[in-house]
């Protein structure tokens, strides 16, 4: 039987891949996000454009959240470990904060709206639970919106400041991350469509680090896109 101070042990790594969770975060939360706006019939009164719009849409938008949120998970640790030795405590505080509030308020808002579904049965009839329905459509509202999406935009100006001071991403990403950020903090109450501009942030951002890892080959990738600015990481990987 082996000692185990005789065993060999490895130090863990990122796989080059796993930046793959974010393209599946932004296919998953956008599609997310366009059916439960395409469900949801429009100028419908509060408390009842859950329970008049299609369930069908909904439920699979409800389904579809966990995976989504799982994928986000994975995707904070792919661009934290990019940060490497060069991460800084504040900025890094700040950026794992705001991008597990954004992913705690985005499952208590589904949650809600889960629940909205189930009791569907009940608001068969006019007048029937309608402050209730009323309730917790405005608690999803305010959960998902005002607040979720808000703290989406921190994570995503903290990020652009990391990337701005250590240089590991270029310089147009950092200021489309900074008009995308602004977007959603002033317009997310306004249209819901707005916030589709995240997991397109997201996308963006995996595809870059996909292409910088070498898992996604470009034409010219050895001149243009190798990693730089001192990373700590090795490119090779598994």
């Amino acid at each position: 039987m082996t000692h185990p101070a005789d065993r060999t042990l490895r130090h863990l790594s990122t796989p080059r891949a796993a930046a793959f969770a974010g393209v599946l975060f932004a296919l998953l939360f956008g599609a997310v996000l366009v059916l439960i706006r395409t469900a949801l019939p429009a100028g419908g009164q509060l408390g009842s454009q859950w329970g008049d719009g299609s369930s069908q849409r909904l439920r699979l938008a409800v389904l579809l959240m966990p995976f989504a949120g799982i994928a986000f998970l994975w995707f904070i640790g792919v661009v934290r470990d990019g940060l490497g030795a060069l991460e800084d405590k504040f900025f890094a505080t700040v950026f794992i904060g705001s991008g597990l509030l954004f992913l705690a308020m985005i499952f208590a808002s589904t949650a809600v709206g889960a629940g909205l579904l189930a009791s569907k049965e009940f608001l068969a009839e006019p007048g029937t639970r309608t402050e209730v329905a009323a309730f917790g459509q405005a608690l999803l509202i305010s959960l998902s919106n005002t607040y979720a999406l808000r703290m989406a935009a921190v994570f995503m100006i903290s990020l652009a400041t990391i990337w701005m001071r250590t240089h590991l991403m270029p310089r147009w990403l950092v200021i489309v991350t900074y008009l995308v950020a602004l977007s959603i903090l002033v317009a997310s109450d306004i249209s819901l469509w707005v916030t589709v501009a995240f997991p397109v942030w997201v996308l963006v951002v995996s595809l870059l680090i996909l292409v910088r890892a070498g898992v996604i080959d470009l034409p010219g990738d050895d001149d243009d896109l190798s990693p730089r600015s001192g990373s700590a990481h090795s490119p090779d990987k598994d």
